[in-house]
């Protein structure tokens, strides 16, 4: 039978206001031009949606089935609309999506570029933060995807993978543990760091694992980036700990040398986390999907 999506907008406007004349002063039409594109709706149907009554309309057994139908059809129209006018250029879309220091610093800047090339209706908010401060902002709705150490428990996500990594120690090239190759975090803790600035979730995770061991990091100096800390490093003013894909390129433009973390802790494995498939943005889910395919 044919039907179009006035027909449906009527229905769900008589169903929530329990009135044909509200819903069609809601369009707004003729109460006569209402009723008549209900009557022939149902007639082309064979069904009685409403039934009449004095003190309003009623929806029938079969008029509630119909109903939850029309509201599917009428949300997915919605979205339709939506990326017609976004990829029209017409409305901006907005993706936050929350990242470790790791991923942000050393993976996402090189993927996210033909991303946007590719979907220039979108403003991407990308904000850093810890792992597990990560998972609640995703479980929370504040955030809609995000990139975190998938050694955590992930309950109240979907999480699929994304990226390894491991963090590596950074040593100048004469220092005295600079011929071993592999070390754990005791063995560096009673050198000086140079570090990220206090408030990157990666400085705070480090620090905290120092504090474990009862053995707090002496900071020397704080540097804005990885390739400051490495220059920094190259001069001896300290050491410092960095994901070892940068460690590993750096070691070949500076006199520093990379170290292997033996910590079980430093490998992470990269997770890229959501609600629920069925919930995300349309261009949400091109995030997800294309992120996930650069492993």
């Amino acid at each position: 039978m044919h039907f179009d999506l006035p027909d449906l907008r009527l229905i769900a406007a008589i169903a929530e206001s329990g009135s044909l004349s509200k819903a069609a002063a809601g369009f707004p039409v003729a109460v006569s031009a209402a009723s008549t594109r209900l009557r022939q709706f149902e007639e082309r149907s064979g069904l009685t949606l409403f039934t009449r009554k004095a003190d309003g309309m009623q929806l029938t057994p079969a008029g509630r089935l119909v109903l939850e139908a029309a509201r599917s059809v009428l949300g997915e129209a919605r979205k339709l609309e939506d990326t017609l006018e976004e990829l029209a250029g017409q409305k901006r879309i907005i993706l936050h999506l929350a990242a470790s220091t790791v991923s942000n610093s050393t993976i996402l800047p090189s993927v996210l570029g033909p991303f946007l090339f590719d979907y220039p209706e979108i403003d991407l908010h990308l904000v850093e933060h810890k792992s597990v401060d990560i998972l609640r902002m995703v479980r929370g709705g504040e955030c809609e995807i995000g990139v975190y150490d998938g050694n955590l428990v992930n309950e109240g996500v979907i999480s699929v993978p994304f990226r390894s990594e491991r963090l590596a120690l950074l040593v100048p090239a004469d220092h005295a543990l600079a011929e071993r190759g592999q070390v754990h975090l005791h063995d560096a803790l009673a050198y000086p760091f140079v570090c990220l600035p206090p408030e990157r979730a990666m400085q705070r995770f480090v620090e905290e694992k120092a504090m474990n061991l009862s053995m707090p990091l002496k900071i020397r100096v704080r540097a804005p980036g990885f390739e400051a800390i490495a220059q920094l490093v190259a001069q001896r003013a300290g050491i410092a700990m960095l994901p070892e894909t940068t460690a590993r390129r750096l070691e070949q433009e500076l006199p520093v040398r990379c170290l292997t973390l033996e910590e079980r802790w430093a490998a992470l494995e990269l997770r890229i986390c959501f609600r629920e498939w069925e919930t995300l943005s349309s261009h949400g889910r091109q995030l997800v999907t294309f992120l996930s395919g650069h492993r």
